[in-house]
């Protein structure tokens, strides 16, 4: 039987660490790919055959490098330089083309075989900050706000071009503050993320926006979920928001209902400063393509892979009652495990500083029943069935006593029902 294929988790920061490459499996490290010092969403897998990472410029500088690795190998195969320092980058899944967002605003679209720069446009005012791919469709996002949607098919043929009244699709501007993260689901769904403390989700299909968002954070990276409509945020709190997407509610408004929990962890990684944690945010989230593992990266260094498949097995709503309660007892058994009575069961009596339900008299009057039972014969058999007299004939006495229990119990029980507040007729 053949091994498993092997899977890698890839790191990279902007200080000069190269890329650290795990073992997803084991947690062991595999490579570390050298030198790279990379902005955030400007690392991009080609088809899984090789490592493009572009690099941050250095103090003072205004050019930068796109370095690619191959993944036997730690030092960089290949460097190009490209017109403008590059922010991001993303490939298609084919691995034909590679596409880069640049710090200026233009967006840049490579042909991987030849290398060749096959087009580049101004796409917005500032600087690109994220890019998605849906089919043939880049989703980009900026720092100065908005989210375009452009057809590649559109813009690598000129006559379509010339002929489209816009170089894009669909303009996006409802974001306030610069955009962070986007994300694209496969029904043609766009996730995106903010400054401003929102995420947004829009239709391609549509070109408007479905939902917003709030969040008590900044978000400054996305996942989805590909099993369910669910996506993860991470906030510069520290914490990964497990959140619905809910894409079914035509709302236009803010909509923080939809948050569903929360994954903590990375808030406790700093010092601690009087009484408050150090918050680290969290760059970067990454689900498996099965959806049961997420990863994250934060600003305290730490890479952590989460399981998403803990169960919740047990649901309840309940209004918790301060009483005075005496100490708890256990059980004891009414019947032995081979079915015979057991002889030793007792039925404790009420304590002193245990609370009554109010407006109930029969639980009073069954407890005052009980206590009459056991003055009368001093004994717990009463209620025992098969047992029997000394000479084997029935207690008759016992078996009246267990029949008016019994209904009493019932009277009581259908007393509280009725007494509770209507649940819609359920």
């Amino acid at each position: 039987m053949a091994p498993p294929p092997r899977k890698l988790v890839l790191a990279a920061s902007s200080a000069d660490a190269g890329v650290a490459a795990w073992d997803l499996r084991t947690g062991a490290e595999d490579i570390r790919l050298r030198p790279c010092a990379s902005f955030p969403r400007a690392l991009a897998s080609v088809a899984d055959r090789f490592l493009a990472a572009a690099q941050a410029p250095p103090p003072g500088g205004n050019s930068g490098t796109v370095h690619f690795y191959h993944w036997d190998k730690p030092q960089v195969a290949v460097k190009s330089f490209p017109a403008e320092p590059i922010q991001v980058l993303i490939a298609d899944p084919e691995g034909s083309y590679l596409i880069g967002g640049g710090g200026k605003g233009n967006l840049f679209l490579w042909q991987v075989a030849s290398g060749e720069l096959l087009h580049t446009w101004h796409a917005h005012y500032r600087a690109v900050r994220c890019l998605a791919l849906y089919d043939y469709l880049l989703v980009s996002g900026s720092e100065d706000g908005s989210i375009r949607v452009w057809d590649l098919i559109m813009l690598l043929d000129e006559q379509a071009r010339l002929e489209a009244n816009t170089s894009y699709l669909y303009n996006f501007s409802q974001h306030a503050l610069p955009v962070t993260d986007i994300a694209c689901f496969l029904v043609g769904v766009v996730v995106s993320s903010s400054e401003d403390r929102t995420c947004k989700i829009w239709s391609l299909s549509e070109g408007r926006m479905l939902r917003s968002i709030s969040f008590p954070a900044i978000i400054d990276s996305v996942a989805l979920d590909p099993r369910s409509h669910i996506f993860y945020a991470g906030g510069r709190d520290g914490k990964i928001y497990v959140t619905a997407m809910g894409v079914d509610v035509n709302s236009h408004g803010s909509d923080d209902s939809s948050i569903l929990g929360a994954l903590d962890d990375h808030r406790y990684a700093g010092y601690l400063v009087d009484v408050h944690s150090v918050y680290k945010a969290v760059t970067s989230l990454a689900a498996s393509s099965d959806g049961l593992l997420l990863v994250s990266g934060s600003e305290d260094g730490n890479v952590r892979v989460w399981d998403t498949r803990s169960p919740v097995t047990n649901v309840l709503i309940i209004t918790p009652k301060r009483i005075n309660l005496p100490p708890l007892q256990p059980l004891r058994k009414v019947r032995s495990s081979n079915g015979e009575a057991e002889a030793r069961a007792l039925i404790l009596p009420r304590p002193e500083n245990d609370v009554p339900i109010a407006g109930n008299s029969s639980s009073i009057f069954l407890e005052r029943c009980l206590d009459a039972l056991q003055k009368h014969d001093g004994s717990s058999r009463l209620f025992e069935p098969g047992m029997s007299t000394l000479y084997g004939a029935p207690n008759k006495q016992g078996t009246e006593w267990r029949s008016r229990y019994l209904e009493l119990q019932d009277l009581f029980v259908h007393e509280v029902l009725d007494q509770l507040p209507s649940s819609g007729g359920t």
